[in-house]
């Protein structure tokens, strides 16, 4: 999937940012301009990709350290 940011402005001025083809903390770092520049978070709402990311890169860490003994 081609990494895309949505971002939805509801009637009330509100403001909902999606990140969307992003994995592990890639879409923090996609995003953090617009939250800056928007206004503060009031709730974050992680995805399955973002933990899929993470976990890929704690068993790669993992490995490389039994690699190194």
């Amino acid at each position: 999937m081609k990494e895309q940011i949505h971002i939805d402005i509801a009637p009330d001025g509100s403001l909902k940012i999606e990140a969307k083809g992003f994995s592990g903390n890639g879409c923090l770092q996609a995003t953090a301009a617009l939250e800056q520049a928007l206004g503060s978070v009031t709730t974050r709402e992680r995805k399955p990709e973002y933990f899929t990311g993470q976990r890929r890169v704690r068993v790669q860490q993992a490995r490389s350290r039994r690699g190194s003994s």
